[in-house]
């Protein structure tokens, strides 16, 4: 059984990134910018943003937090956005979530440009990732990551019958999306399982790979999965440990140790596709900053 290592995986594409923003800084003396927008004090999301700006700094890139009060007027927010749209020196925007309950998340997501929507969610990105149109679009980070750990890993993928759990617009439907696709990484014939699936477990034994995303801890068990599937576990979620001196451990969706035993190859929580996103996020920072310049990969 191999165990999928996203941690190794998106510390190699790093490295891979700092070079290019090096030589990129030689060539052309600039080097991509990504602006992080975070509204409010959620403890998780200020984490998430501190934790971007960081891996940012690590490559080479620049990168700016702007901190906003969560009494800020959408008015306000979508002017700064814009002002974010327009700056030469900004090639991705990222709007933290959640936002406060009186700004519309959908409208903050449609004033970010797609040039600049590194987090892959403007309806014109998910609108030409669907039609296949890839190189004219950015990937929501976490299927983005998920392909490159099958990719780099070299779990075949064509053909193999694909079961996604999860329908969410952020993982599950570009994920299913992504694995039709005629890519090294992906032409598989795919099913989507969610919360109205009947017989769920029917469809997931029947999965080559089983890609999970639901948002509930151990979910999936040994029983769920075909002998040999490549799995793939989405999920952080909190559970009471009274052993711990946070009082609770983190798992995934998948009962991991089970299934682990019955799985050709899995991602562990944490460790695995988490470390992947914010990979990706760069790297969409580095394809923006390139299309900005007009300029080919080196």
């Amino acid at each position: 059984m191999t165990i999928i290592d996203g941690k190794k995986i998106s510390s190699d594409i790093k490295n891979e990134l700092k070079t290019s923003v090096a030589a990129y800084r030689q060539k052309v003396n600039t080097v991509p910018g990504l602006t992080v927008i975070i509204v409010g004090e959620d403890p998780a999301s200020q984490v998430y943003v501190r934790n971007k700006a960081k891996s940012c700094k690590e490559i080479g890139m620049n990168s700016e937090v702007i901190e906003l009060p969560k009494e800020i007027s959408q008015e306000q927010l979508l002017s700064r956005i814009e002002a974010l749209n327009k700056d030469p020196e900004v090639h991705g925007i990222l709007v933290q979530q959640p936002l406060p309950p009186h700004i519309d998340e959908y409208a903050i997501t449609m004033a970010i440009s797609p040039s600049k929507d590194v987090d892959g969610f403007h309806p014109e990105n998910v609108g030409q990732m669907v039609l296949g149109n890839l190189d004219k679009c950015f990937l929501s980070c976490t299927p983005y990551g998920i392909l490159e750990l099958l990719s780099r890993y070299n779990i075949e993928t064509k053909g193999k019958h694909c079961v996604v759990v999860g329908r969410s617009n952020i993982v599950g439907k570009p994920m299913a999306n992504l694995m039709l696709q005629k890519l090294e990484a992906t032409n598989s014939t795919v099913t989507i399982c969610h919360s109205a699936t009947k017989n769920m477990s029917e469809l997931t034994r029947q999965a080559d790979i089983l890609i999970v995303a639901i948002g509930r801890g151990n979910f999936i068990t040994k029983d769920m999965v075909k002998p040999g599937a490549v799995v793939i576990d989405v999920g952080m979620n909190r559970i009471e440990d009274a052993s711990r001196k946070s009082g609770y451990r983190l798992v995934g969706d998948v009962d991991y140790e089970p299934v682990s035993r019955n799985a050709s190859a899995i991602t562990p929580v944490p460790g695995g596709v988490g470390p992947m996103t914010i990979a990706m996020l760069l790297k969409n920072t580095l394809q923006s900053f390139m299309r900005a310049n007009s300029i080919e990969a080196l």
